[in-house]
């Protein structure tokens, strides 16, 4: 069915008019909506959406949404949607989460919140998502976990245009894509570059992810957070100059945290959690003139129930009662340990960690890998007080560097932020990281 772009609105009505599975073909032209805020496209089950060349859907700062329903394996193809005013949190393509969806050789660009949010079974395959408020993608499904998400073959640049971590502070709420609660997820052969904020960030309940032969570049914040989840690959991609602006402000503000590249908070390989590894594992990576390397770290005080838990209601994947996790019982296995996630079983090995000072335009500030935690302190009824986690993350939880290249002046945190180590205390008793990796400090950094 042909959709004519002079016609007011000919899009949405002809799709609520058709069955589901009709294919509608976009002319040439700007596509428009009724001037109506809520004014959008339900979809209906199998449609397809296909654009003609220069076909635009264009909210012109009126409309809301883009696409929405919850009528699963819809496809949009070549057509450019833009300018739409989505809420925060909220999306402009698949609003509703709808699973199956198809997005292919699509541009998701200059809308406000998420240009696209995903369901189960969502593939997103070589778009351009750019310069959106928010993110360009959200991955999140409300009240449940999205399975089998890939998102290959993209150039995801420039989003958080709205800079919210400025207007919120702490919300965590920004970057190129942001994944909550997916399960299965295959990001390859994306180019990820000049968002303001992280890349991609996989933030809590995430599991079985491969995020592999990307080119993560200019990233204002880390190329990769991996937090609060489990069991992951992560290799063979290109992370160059990432974090200088965050990793600046920081040392600006004379604040010491190994601000890293490649971030990974309180998450780990957990067996008992059924995926395609049982480890978190990063290797054949290029790392190059970033501000830092990778930090693994863990939140003494951030488990299920507590008020540090920024992932609010939400527990760890072997908890399904938040409720069970409160003060006697928690100090008690097997609570006590399954009540926190856990940086554990990280294998760091056969990465390129390439740094030239002149170039990061830094001295002593940036160059740091680094594995830590903070001294447990609260709340009053936390078993988890004191040095403990920090001891655990650094010695006892499986955590390795091995068989890695380093050139240039790195250093090394372990266990807090005043342990400062050169590459030789990094490899000797008591941390005995690196094995098999080779230094080198060419003249000039």
């Amino acid at each position: 069915m042909t959709v004519d772009p002079e016609v007011v609105g000919d899009l949405a009505e002809k799709t609520k008019s058709s069955p589901p599975g009709t294919t509608f073909w976009l002319r040439p032209g700007k596509h428009r909506l009724q001037p109506d805020r809520y004014a959008q496209v339900v979809a209906k089950r199998g449609n397809r959406y296909l654009g003609a060349p220069g076909a635009v859907l264009d909210g012109g700062k009126r409309n809301n949404y883009a696409f929405s329903g919850t009528a699963g394996d819809v496809t949009i193809r070549h057509l450019t949607v833009q300018h739409f005013t989505a809420p925060p949190d909220e999306g402009v393509v698949n609003h509703d989460m709808a699973d199956g969806w198809v997005i292919e050789h699509a541009k998701i660009q200059y809308n406000s919140g998420a240009g696209l949010m995903a369901g189960a079974r969502q593939r997103v395959r070589a778009s351009c998502l750019r310069g959106n408020g928010q993110y360009g993608m959200n991955a999140y499904k409300t009240g449940d976990s999205i399975r089998q998400l890939v998102v290959e073959g993209n150039e995801i640049t420039g989003n958080n245009t709205d800079d919210w971590e400025r207007r919120k502070p702490g919300c965590g709420c920004t970057g190129g894509v942001k994944f909550w609660a997916v399960d299965g997820a295959d990001v390859r052969g994306n180019w990820v570059h000049h968002n303001r904020g992280a890349g991609l960030w996989a933030d809590t309940d995430n599991n079985d992810f491969r995020i592999e032969n990307n080119v993560l570049e200019a990233n204002d914040g880390a190329a990769l957070i991996y937090e609060t989840s489990y069991n992951a690959v992560i290799r063979k991609n290109t992370i160059r100059r990432n974090n200088r602006v965050e990793g600046r402000k920081a040392a600006d503000r004379g604040d010491t945290f190994p601000y890293a590249t490649v971030y990974v908070s309180e998450s780990g390989g957990e067996p008992r959690i059924r995926a395609r590894t049982d480890k978190l594992e990063i290797y054949r990576n290029v790392l190059e003139d970033n501000w830092n390397g990778i930090t693994l770290w863990e939140n003494a005080d951030r488990f299920c129930n507590s008020p540090a838990n920024t992932s609010t209601g939400y527990c760890t994947l072997l908890v399904k009662d938040t409720g069970r996790c409160a003060r006697t019982a928690i100090a008690t296995a097997p609570l006590h340990a399954d009540c926190r996630w856990k940086t554990q079983r990280v294998d760091i090995h056969h990465n390129r960690f390439l740094l030239d000072t002149s170039v990061v335009g830094c001295e002593t500030e940036c160059g740091r890998m680094a594995v830590l935690a903070n001294y447990g302190t609260y709340p009053q009824w936390s078993p988890y007080k004191g040095r403990r986690v920090a001891e655990a993350i650094t010695h006892k939880q499986h955590n390795r560097w091995h068989h890695n290249l380093y050139r240039g002046p790195w250093s090394f945190v372990a266990e807090n932020t005043d342990r400062l180590l050169d590459s030789g205390q990094w490899r000797s008793t008591p941390y005995r990281q690196d094995a098999g990796s080779t230094f080198s400090r060419p003249a000039g950094g």
